[in-house]
């Protein structure tokens, strides 16, 4: 018998309401309810999003593993890297080497801090290139999210970092010359895991703050995509100008890795791409599995990054 993690919802564009399934089945009542109270923007909010080749993953690693995790990313999924360098990112003192990744599959943004790490950066998953700091932080606080960093300078911009509902935190950042990559072969996850408790309220916040859509909202998700195989549980994909989200509801009995996996990456071939990877020194955590129309795996680079990986279900025929 499947056991369905947390309370189900399932959004309707457009309506106020929502259609509501018990704790333990998927069946839909007929009743409407309204969504759990949170933040709304009273103001039209914005669109701040520059594109998804921009919105890096932040990866913190010790300065004696850097250019061997850096080697590993590019060699798994190719790419290119930025010229390494040492700065001060964060708006008190301390000192970091940084490099930037540019893959066809997602950006990376490297930190080996040669200083201790001020608190609270090393638990932002994700930043986000926007077109004005300003507004940004103007749509996040109308949308329902906190920041926590207050914006500050740093040597080609300014950074700020928000958290959304469910503790979720994301740096925002702008540059003073604008920036030009190419675009994506394919557009990463960002991976969020969340209580049934808050995850409606950060949806709606990052609904609004950018302009995003939900592409499948799924009340009975195979539990195999949380190392749970007997059970189901809510998975949410989001689009929007900032890239993918794939929201996982959970009660949080989840066995490791699952969680610790911030991004998901789309590859052609999935045994192609962990062959290289294999080759570089990575290491697979989770093996291949099939579910919602794919092949994925969960990895763990040298330095201790862990993501998930996976294809098309049809590439591996």
């Amino acid at each position: 018998m499947k056991h369905v993690l947390g309370q189900t919802v399932s959004f309707l564009s457009g309506a106020a309401c929502l259609l509501v399934a018990t704790s333990l089945g998927c069946s839909f009542a007929n009743a409407q309810a309204i969504l759990p109270k949170a933040p709304r923007a009273t103001t039209v909010v914005p669109t701040v999003a520059v594109g998804p080749q921009y919105d890096t993953t932040h990866v913190y690693v010790a300065p004696e593993d850097f250019d061997r995790f850096v080697a590993s990313l590019l060699a798994t999924f190719g790419g290119t890297a930025s010229k390494q360098g040492v700065f001060t990112v964060t708006p008190t003192p301390s000192s970091t080497m940084s490099q930037l990744v540019l893959t066809p599959v997602g950006t990376i943004s490297v930190f080996g801090f040669k200083t201790p790490v001020p608190y609270p950066f090393g638990v932002e998953r994700t930043g986000y290139l926007v077109t004005g700091m300003d507004a940004a932080i103007t749509a996040a606080r109308a949308t329902g999210a906190d920041v926590i960093v207050t914006p500050f300078d740093d040597p080609i911009g300014r950074d700020a970092i928000i958290q959304w509902p469910g503790g979720v935190n994301t740096q925002l950042y702008w540059h003073t010359t604008a920036p030009s990559y190419a675009p994506l072969q394919t557009i990463p996850e960002n991976r969020v895991y969340l209580s049934a408790d808050t995850a409606s309220k950060f949806i709606r916040s990052f609904l609004d703050f950018s302009h995003g859509r939900i592409v499948s909202d799924n009340a009975n998700a195979p539990g195999i995509e949380i190392g749970r195989a007997a059970e189901s549980y809510r998975r949410i994909r989001i689009e929007s100008m900032f890239g993918k989200i794939t929201v996982l509801v959970t009660d949080g009995h989840l066995p490791y890795p699952y969680g610790r996996e911030i991004t998901g990456y789309e590859v052609p071939h999935l045994a192609d791409t962990l062959a290289k990877a294999k080759e570089a020194g990575v290491a697979i955590l989770v093996a291949p599995y099939e579910a919602d129309r794919r092949s994925a795996a969960i990895v763990q680079f040298p330095g201790g990054y862990i993501a998930e990986i996976h294809s098309p279900e049809a590439a591996k025929k």
